[in-house]
C-alpha cells in the first residue's frame, strides 16, 4: 500500500480530479473522507487553516492543491505527463484557462435537480443549506467573479466545442493523457455524473474521451480513519528537502501562505524551502508534532507573518 493518504470527500470535483489521476497512475492509496466544508478539526493538525479539499498526506509532509498532489503522483507513478511543467506551452496554456474560469462555469452552471438528489443523498437538508451558506460566504471573499450565467453557459459550450475539435485521437494532445485532460476532466464529470447533464448527443468525441478518462479507474483504495492518518504523521518525521539553491528572501522566517483566487484562509508557519515551482512551510503541531506544508507557487501569496 502506498504511503500516500488522500484528504476527499465524494461530491469534489477537485477530489475526483485527484482520484482519476491515483486510478491512471495504477496507485495503492489510503482514504481519509472529510466533510464537505470547515470545521474539520482532524485535518486542522496537518493543513493548518487551508480549507481546500483535497489535501494529501505522506508522513509528516502535507500536500496542498491538486498541482503539488499531481506532482507526488507523478512521481509515485512514475508519470511525468501528470505535472503540467512537464508539458508543452500549448498545454501549460490550455490548463491555465480551464482551472479557474472553464471550471467556475461548468460548475455553477450545473446545478439542477439531479445534482441535488445527488448531493442529498450524501447529507441532510441542514447540511445542504449549511454547505450553500458556506459557499457563498467563501465567494464573497473571491477575486474570481463570476459571469451572468447566459455568459458562463456561452463560455461552457465554447468549451467543449474547442475539446471536440482537439480529439483528434485518444486524448486531447495526443494518444496518452496529460496534464491538460485530467484539468479538464473532473468539472465534465461533475456536470455529466453527478448534474446528469448528457454530451453524447452534442459532443460525442467528449463523451467517448470521459468513458476513456474513467476506464483508468481510481487506483486501489483502503480506507481509514483521520486518527489513524494524523498517527502516521505523528510517528514520522518530515521529508529531506532538497538543497536550497537560491536565497529566498523570507527563508527561515515566520510567515503566511494563501490562495490567491478563493478560500484563501492562510497557513502559518515558517518557510523551510523556496524555488519557481514550490513553497515549503515548516510547522509545529500540538498534537502531530513537526510537519511540512508544500504549496504550488502559482495560485498562492506568500507574504512575512503580522
Amino acid at each position: 500500500m502506498s504511503e500516500l493518504i488522500l484528504h476527499h470527500y465524494t461530491l469534489s470535483p477537485f477530489s475526483e480530479k485527484a482520484r482519476a489521476m491515483l486510478g491512471y497512475a495504477g496507485l495503492q492509496w489510503q482514504s481519509v473522507t472529510v466533510a464537505e466544508m470547515p470545521p474539520r478539526p482532524k485535518l486542522a493538525p496537518l493543513a493548518s487553516g487551508y480549507r481546500k479539499i483535497p489535501v494529501a498526506q505522506i508522513g509528516a509532509d502535507v500536500f496542498c492543491d491538486t498541482r503539488t498532489l499531481s506532482r507526488e503522483i507523478a512521481r509515485l507513478g512514475n508519470k511525468p505527463e501528470l505535472v503540467v511543467e512537464n508539458c508543452s506551452e500549448e498545454v501549460q496554456a490550455f490548463v491555465r484557462e480551464v482551472d479557474l474560469e472553464i471550471f467556475l462555469a461548468s460548475i455553477v452552471t450545473a446545478g439542477n435537480f439531479t445534482l441535488l438528489r445527488r448531493v442529498l443523498k450524501e447529507s441532510s437538508l441542514l447540511d445542504l443549506g449549511r454547505l450553500l451558506l458556506d459557499r457563498i460566504k467563501m465567494g464573497s471573499k473571491s477575486k474570481v467573479k463570476a459571469d451572468s450565467p447566459r455568459e458562463m453557459r456561452r463560455k461552457v459550450a465554447a468549451h467543449l466545442d474547442h475539446m471536440e475539435t482537439l480529439l483528434s485521437g485518444n486524448f486531447l494532445f495526443g494518444d496518452a493523457p496529460n496534464a491538460g485532460d485530467f484539468s479538464a476532466y473532473h468539472s465534465l464529470w461533475f456536470r455529466r455524473d453527478l448534474a446528469g447533464r448528457s454530451i453524447a448527443g452534442s459532443h460525442p468525441k467528449v463523451e467517448a474521451w470521459m468513458n476513456r478518462m474513467q476506464a483508468f479507474g481510481q487506483g486501489t483504495r483502503k480506507d481509514i480513519s483521520a486518527d489513524d492518518a494524523l498517527e502516521i504523521a505523528r510517528q514520522a518525521t518530515p521529508r529531506t528537502l532538497p538543497e536550497q539553491v537560491e536565497q529566498a528572501p523570507l527563508l527561515g522566517q515566520a510567515v503566511r501562505v494563501a490562495p490567491s483566487d478563493y478560500g484563501r484562509e492562510p497557513v502559518f508557519g515558517e518557510l523551510c524551502y523556496c524555488d519557481d515551482r514550490t513553497l515549503v512551510v515548516r510547522r509545529d503541531d500540538a498534537v502531530v508534532g513537526q510537519i511540512q506544508v508544500h504549496f504550488p507557487r502559482d495560485g498562492f501569496v506568500l507574504s512575512k507573518a503580522d
